[in-house]
């Protein structure tokens, strides 16, 4: 797996752990059991540490990023919209053109090979390079 955005000297993935440590509770629990289906899902994909304290996971792009709240832990899938979505995972962000999250509160489960379903065909659409112009066609 790469590591990508470092910050103070770190590596991302430290600082992603270290996040999931210090929230000591299920939103830890929680943010870690999605990391571990994330890496299971994408085996090369790159931790990234960014905006001040917010783990991402990209390959060819920003797959999602994994927030956590007082009573949510919060996946957005940052081209979410263009997903499909059989098994309704995405239950946040709904309205936008663009981002689909997953919220997970406190005691909830998630359909685990449906969300790694996700992952993939996230993978799949940032590598297509549909869902974003070229930097040919922006010259």
């Amino acid at each position: 797996m790469k590591k990508s955005g470092a910050s103070q000297g770190q590596p991302a993935s430290e600082l992603i752990s270290k996040r999931i440590a210090e929230l000591g509770d299920w939103r830890g629990e929680t943010l870690s059991r999605m990391r571990e289906l994330m890496k299971r899902a994408v085996p090369d994909v790159v931790e990234e540490w960014k905006w001040m304290g917010t783990p991402v996971w990209s390959r060819d792009g920003i797959i999602c990023t994994g927030e956590s709240y007082k009573n949510v832990v919060k996946l957005t899938f940052a081209k979410g919209a263009s997903l499909k979505d059989p098994a309704r995972l995405f239950n946040s962000s709904l309205d936008g053109n663009v981002r689909r999250a997953i919220d997970i509160h406190q005691g909830e489960k998630i359909n685990e090979s449906a969300f790694t379903a996700l992952v993939r065909q996230a993978v799949a659409l940032n590598s297509s390079g549909k869902s974003k112009p070229s930097k040919r066609a922006k010259s």
